[in-house]
Parts: structure tokens; sequence; C-alpha cells
């Protein structure tokens, strides 16, 4: 099944409606096609960005955001079950969402980094402050960063400046694929496309680090 033919507006407005049954369903037909991963972020992602703009622009409530996110994550957590793979401790990584309302980013890498055997530090959702107080106290290696609004990626640039040197920063998120330098801007070392990426980024960091 192509981009093209996922039933994006069919969940989008499932969601919007808070039809958590007719999005699971829409969700578990795509599934029966497609890769849960591939299913995930070729349909539940995109329109939960096209929601998030839908905010911006002022024709989605806020309420609505919240909930199609907590759709989503129980969704999500469904089709996308803990892995039972050993864990990989070393770089010790930590993901959160920075000052946003979207958990669904970080769930989907959080799953992507579990199912290749890596144990993660889950932060969910933090203000600057409170996520560089817990990187030190946890001797975090790698924060992995993810928001849906742009407000939420400029602030990354706080993150980035209060960190020690040689912690790495990688974020992702809609702002940062409208704008492939953002991320430069905001003095983040590596920018995801998907939550695929996570895997390629923490190589090329452990690369960099020997």
């Amino acid at each position: 099944m192509g981009i093209a033919a996922l039933p994006l507006a069919d969940f989008e407005a499932a969601l919007l409606g808070t039809d958590r049954v007719a999005a699971g369903r829409i969700l578990e037909a795509v599934c029966a096609l497609e890769q849960p991963l591939v299913a995930v972020e070729g349909l539940v992602a995109p329109v939960l960005e096209r929601i998030g703009a839908g905010w911006e622009r002022g024709e989605v409530a806020l309420a609505q955001v919240y909930m199609s996110g907590l759709i989503c994550e129980e969704l999500v957590e469904e089709v996308l079950p803990a892995s039972k793979h050993r864990r990989i401790n070393s770089p010790r990584v930590a993901l959160a969402v920075l000052d946003d309302y979207h958990m669904l980013g970080k769930r989907l890498v959080h799953s992507v980094l579990r199912a290749a055997g890596y144990e993660v530090l889950d932060c969910g959702r933090v203000e600057p402050e409170e996520l560089i107080e817990r990187v030190i106290a946890e001797q975090v290696d790698v924060v992995m960063l993810s928001v849906l609004m742009l407000p939420a990626a400029l602030r990354v640039r706080e993150v980035v400046l209060a960190l020690p040197q040689h912690v790495r920063v990688a974020v992702g998120g809609a702002p940062f694929r409208l704008d492939p330098e953002l991320y430069r801007e905001v003095g983040a070392d590596a920018m995801g496309r998907t939550a695929s990426d996570a895997l390629s980024i923490l190589r090329s960091f452990a690369e960099l680090a020997a």
C-alpha cells in the first residue's frame, strides 16, 4: 500500500471525533498490509502532524490535539509491543518530549530503540530546566528530543547550551522536517526524519566518539 493510498483523511476524522474504535480499526487494517512501524510512520505520524498544523492555524482545539495524541499512543502501544531483546546500556540514551503535549514521536523512537536492544531512559514530557537536571543526574550521553510545534523546537537551544559538552543531542518532529537547517540553528547534533533514523544517528554518534 503506497502512502498516497493510506486512509489519512478517515484516520484524521476519527481522531478529531475522539473515536478510538474507528481509529483502531483503520490502523489495524493498514497493519494487516504493512509492517506495524511502517504503518505507524506512514499513517499515524503524518495525521498527527496535520492535526498539529490545524491547531496552529486555529482550526483545531488544543483538546483535540491532546486527545488525538493520547488515542494514538494507546494504539501504537498495541501494535508496537515492547521487545524481548537483550538490552544495550551504552551509550546512555534519554528520550523526551520538549514542552509539547504530543508524545507519539517519542513513543515511536522508544519502540525502535527498544526493539534494537537499547536500554532507554524515558523522561516523558518535560520543560528544558527539568530535562537538563535529569540528563546531568543520570549521566546521559545522548538526548533525543521530539517536538510538534515550532516554539518547542526553538527551546532546544536552551537545552543544548546548558548540557555538558560531551552530550549529543538529536531532534525530530514536524518543525525540523519543514526546515532541514533548523536543527543546526538550535545547536542540535543531528536530526531524524523518521523514528527509524534513531538507530543510524546513534551509530554515527558512536563513530564520532571512537
